[in-house]
């Protein structure tokens, strides 16, 4: 199947939508983040890296799929039928989620680790979490790259923005959001957008590889 011809200004809403309901998901990940948010400690850095990361990672995916799709065709209908189920999958378990909704409760006493340190704790986090590769390098990279020339681009940049964003608010707004992620009904309510969004991408991905295969 040919590469997707579009502009990169309709390519990077879709990039930064992918990526924003792939992330939002809480994980390993966000969940560092959000406790160094309510630590208050080192929370730039913190945040820079693991947006820069996400980042890499989303050019590399989008690099190395664009490779394999031009060399295998239909490698794209395969794609988009595994990610259609991936994204079933996850869209189903969200809304499992929703119906017994429980607190998280992370801790925010403060430790004094130095920045090194901590930094250290976030490339654990981002680069040894299978989950980080399946949802940026795979996922999200191997949709981009099924889009033509500076369309790939707006889509990395619209990934890019959305991790950089959600990082943002993520790691500085942890302090106002404490008190609300604390109740179980607010986690309800992520979890059945959540849920209810994948399941539309699901959808629109499993209609993509009907018409490729």
């Amino acid at each position: 199947m040919p590469v997707i011809a579009s502009s990169s200004l309709s390519a990077l809403p879709h990039g930064f939508a992918m990526s924003l309901v792939l992330i939002v998901a809480i994980g390993a990940q966000n969940a560092f983040v959000l406790r160094q948010g309510l630590r208050r400690e080192h929370v730039a850095a913190v945040v820079m890296f693991c947006a820069l990361g996400d980042a890499l990672l989303v050019m590399l995916g989008v690099a190395g799929m664009a490779h394999l799709l031009q060399g295998h065709p239909g490698l794209a209908a395969t794609m988009a039928f595994a990610g259609a189920a991936f994204l079933g999958g996850y869209g189903v378990r969200s809304l499992w989620r929703a119906r017994r909704p429980q607190a998280t409760a992370l801790a925010a006493q403060r430790v004094g680790a130095s920045r090194r340190a901590v930094l250290g704790q976030a490339a654990a986090f981002t680069l040894l979490n299978p989950h980080v590769y399946l949802d940026t390098v795979l996922f999200v990279g191997g949709t981009g790259a099924q889009y033509a020339g500076g369309a790939r681009a707006g889509f990395v940049a619209g990934a890019a923005l959305a991790s950089a964003l959600w990082f943002t608010a993520l790691g500085f707004s942890a302090r106002l959001l404490a008190p609300w992620f604390a109740k179980p009904r607010a986690w309800q309510w992520v979890d059945a957008s959540i849920g209810g969004t994948m399941l539309l991408l699901a959808w629109l991905l499993m209609r993509q590889g009907l018409s490729a295969s």
